[in-house]
């Protein structure tokens, strides 16, 4: 009787995972992977490059379905990782939900904009985002999940705010069992970029993410260089090296760039000309 119910269970959360249905799939082993499965089956065919095809999210009402299904999960049930990936996707997801919302197609910027200026609203503080039963904006999940509960830095090369001056969308759902994995490849990626992060001369070229955010990458500035410093690529010179692993570096914040992050149709990032400002 024991074995059939527990095959019974396992075929229940399989035919989940299968419909894209969760309401009883966070008590079972494989709640994770199985609640965020229709979010990395769009991520992996809509998102190239880190650019979205905004176009077929909307046309999908498997995303329809999935920003449901993360309303009625029970996140209280998920252990730590699975928390911190459930708040990343929640937090990718409602920022492309945002974009559909506003048919926007330049800048997420320009929502929520009158007369050339944002409204103290904004596009981050909008209500929009359904999440374990709560609503709440994106700057919520930011600031008072994702930040103040689970202390991860590199939590930001994995949240992305629509633009192309973010790190790009990994084309995959975060899920807690490679969540480790997964963190640490997104930072690799985008510090090793040298389009997006370098250092030469003793200057030290960041993303204004950094800058913003200082603190989440230590409590000096020598720390948060500290924190960069294995990702960096450098020139094969001892020099360089040995001072920006002491943490010796003049920074340079990089203009950031707030155009959509967007997939034109042809494959191809759409010539768009968004604004250039600091993040948030």
């Amino acid at each position: 009787m024991l074995v059939a119910t527990r095959s019974v269970r396992l075929l229940a959360a399989v035919v989940l995972q299968m419909t894209g249905g969760v309401a009883t799939l966070a008590a079972q082993p494989l709640r994770d992977a199985a609640l965020h499965a229709p979010f990395d089956r769009l991520l992996r065919t809509h998102v190239r490059d880190g650019l979205v095809d905004y176009e077929a999210f909307a046309r999908a009402p498997e995303f329809t379905r999935y920003l449901a299904s993360l309303d009625t999960a029970r996140v209280s049930s998920l252990s730590d990782d699975e928390r911190l990936a459930y708040w990343i996707n929640v937090y990718n997801a409602y920022t492309i939900q945002l974009v559909l919302r506003h048919h926007e197609r330049e800048s997420i910027r320009n929502i929520n904009r009158t007369l050339g200026f944002l409204q103290l609203k904004g596009p981050w503080n909008e209500q929009i985002v359904r999440a374990g039963g709560r609503v709440y904006t994106l700057d919520q999940v930011l600031h008072r999940i994702l930040r103040r509960e689970f202390h991860e830095s590199r939590v930001h090369f994995a949240i992305v705010p629509a633009s192309k001056g973010a790190p790009p969308l990994r084309g995959e759902a975060y899920v807690g069992a490679r969540l480790g994995e997964q963190l640490e490849d997104q930072t690799r990626r985008f510090l090793g970029d040298t389009t997006r992060t370098w250092y030469r001369n003793g200057v030290l070229g960041l993303n204004r993410l950094f800058e913003a955010y200082e603190r989440d990458f230590g409590s000096t500035r020598k720390e948060m260089v500290l924190f960069v410093a294995p990702y960096v690529t450098l020139r094969p010179t001892e020099p360089q090296r040995k001072r920006l692993e002491e943490g010796k570096a003049l920074l340079y914040y990089r203009q950031y760039d707030w155009s959509l992050n967007r997939l034109s149709v042809s494959g191809r990032a759409p010539d768009v000309t968004g604004g250039q400002a600091r993040p948030r």
